[in-house]
């Protein structure tokens, strides 16, 4: 699965960009007919409720699955993201398979 990944206002850090693409190569699990993933990282202003936002959308036939969080750390967002995209994967299995 490409995995394109856009930062707005700074530059990830390779650790960073590493996490991501293997969070998300695990998705091809749940998502077997992905064709790809656009995950954009942002800074915002509210650090009481974390100041790190995570956009990952996972492009499939039919119908795209997005999930954006925020967290105190990017990685704590895009796991989060990431379980959000679980289940919404698992919904539109069972969806599909009726």
């Amino acid at each position: 699965m490409e995995v394109k990944i856009q930062t707005v206002k700074f530059d990830a850090d390779k650790r960073l960009v590493e996490f991501i693409e293997k969070k998300i190569s695990k998705l091809d699990r749940f998502a077997e007919r992905a064709t790809g993933a656009d995950v954009i990282l942002k800074l915002d202003k509210d650090a009481e409720k974390g100041n790190k936002v995570v956009n990952i959308t996972v492009r499939m036939p039919g119908a795209d699955l997005v999930s954006e969080q925020r967290a105190k750390t990017f990685e704590e967002a895009v796991d989060t993201a990431i379980d959000a995209l679980k289940r919404q994967s698992e919904k539109n299995k069972e969806r599909y398979a009726h």
